[in-house]
């Protein structure tokens, strides 16, 4: 975290969160490269109220000695999702370009559905919505690999949505991508529609009537209508734009970093419980959280909510509560309900699109690099995949304290809980010129 953030905040006036950021950017600042870890299967942890974790399994690709676990398909996995039954579980697996199916109870793999495409698949694509145009490419647009981010099932489980981060032959990430949709009765991919630029984070309203899709390559929000339960009835309506659209034109031939300044950088997405609201996080920028009202005039983008600690990462509701991870910092936030929807109030009234929520936050600290959150069912619990500290922590909603924090393999990133709450999964996707690090997802048993 930069001392200009700080310095910002000081100037908008919120005090707290200066204080708290520059405790934080002092704190990190000390923070040295973390060593690669892989921590033995069995290792557990128990927190004095009872709470145990244990790490129970896992599928790799890292070592090739540990033939019970070897797994060839897990290639920089991403994301992790189970179907909605409990019978399986999905794994993005980024640089493989593949989605690997496994048998929750075995942890076989049922199939694995490889994102390539050309001329053969042309039947897949819906047709072209023209929000998406192309200003850098212009031949074989529909001919390319997809490195699958993360995922979303709508209609009950029946379909699977992934988003690819780039098309490949766009080394750069600046022309619209695409995403796909997988039938998981049978995990075939069913259709293929346009994205915007570098798209990640994907969610489904709760009446499955819509699909949002966080493009963090150009301040744009992907709006999908899937109100008819026929794939091929599903369409594209307006993106939405945070502040301002960007209009990338960068090399074609040599590599830039894209994960780093671009612009506000959509991340987290998540739609309130009710459906009226989607909130996107921002991870760049000025930082904050885009508010959209889905219920005025087809859906409006309000502006952006502030006051939370800056490089806000993933988003979920539980019982009717924001949830936020803190990525660098490592934190996780909450905001009650009722606090949130009255800040919305206001935002909708301010002349400028920004209002500052100054009161009212409960801050949990946790591991350094907070990535993707899950709550227990009954909400009492948010597991933390904790990317540079390599843990899986858990903080203790009734007193938003870090209750306990069990060791995984080094950088997990993408999490998924049971419906039941008793087992984990934890994708490692690992980090460049680390070896032998991430490739990997982890099982964890919870027992309450």
């Amino acid at each position: 975290m930069s001392f200009l953030v700080s310095i910002k905040s000081v100037l908008k006036g919120n005090c707290r969160v200066f204080a708290l950021s520059l405790a934080v950017a002092l704190c990190l600042s000390s923070v040295q490269a973390q060593e690669i870890v892989h921590p033995r299967l069995g290792t557990s942890v128990t927190s004095p109220g009872g709470l145990k974790l244990t790490l129970v399994d896992r599928r790799q690709n890292w070592n090739m000695s540990e033939k019970e676990t070897l797994t060839s398909t897990i290639v920089s996995p991403k994301s992790v999702n189970i179907h909605p039954n409990g019978s399986k579980f999905y794994v993005n697996s980024l640089e493989g370009a593949t989605t690997v199916a496994f048998d929750a109870d075995t942890r076989r793999v049922l199939s694995t559905v490889r994102h390539s495409f050309d001329a053969s698949h042309a039947s897949l694509w819906a047709p072209e919505s023209g929000y998406y145009p192309f200003r850098h490419y212009t031949r074989n647009l529909n001919t390319f690999s997809g490195r699958p981010v993360e995922s979303a099932f709508s209609h009950g489980g029946r379909y699977l949505w992934v988003p690819y981060y780039r098309r490949s032959f766009d080394i750069n990430a600046q022309d619209p991508s695409a995403l796909c949709v997988i039938d998981t009765r049978n995990d075939s991919i069913v259709r293929i529609m346009e994205a915007g630029v570098l798209p990640k984070m994907i969610a489904v309203s709760p009446d499955n009537k819509r699909v949002a899709v966080a493009h963090w390559g150009d301040n744009t929000i992907g709006y999908i209508d899937i109100s008819s339960s026929n794939p091929q009835d599903w369409r594209h309506l307006k993106p939405f734009v945070v502040d301002q659209q960007i209009k990338w034109n960068l090399s074609l031939t040599e590599r830039v970093d894209r994960d780093n300044g671009s612009g506000n950088a959509l991340r987290g997405t998540a739609f309130s419980p009710d459906g009226r609201y989607l909130l996107v996080a921002c991870m760049g920028g000025s930082g904050g959280i885009a508010v959209i009202d889905t219920q005025e005039d087809g859906g409006k983008y309000l502006g952006k909510l502030y006051g939370m600690m800056a490089n806000v990462r993933h988003l979920i509701f539980s019982n009717n509560d924001l949830y936020l991870s803190i990525n660098r910092a490592g934190y996780v936030q909450r905001l009650s309900h009722q606090l949130l929807y009255s800040a919305i109030d206001a935002l909708r009234k301010s002349a400028n699109q920004r209002y500052t929520i100054s009161e009212g936050w409960e801050n949990a600290k946790v591991g350094a690099g907070a990535r993707t959150i899950v709550a227990s069912p009954k909400g009492r619990f948010i597991f933390v995949a904790c990317n540079f500290s390599s843990s899986l922590d858990v903080v203790d909603t009734s007193t938003m304290k870090r209750l306990i924090s069990l060791p995984l393999d080094s950088y997990p990133v993408g999490m998924d809980i049971s419906a039941d709450g008793t087992t984990v999964y934890v994708t490692s996707q690992g980090r460049k010129g680390k070896v032998p690090s991430g490739n990997c997802v982890d099982i964890v048993k919870v027992e309450y």
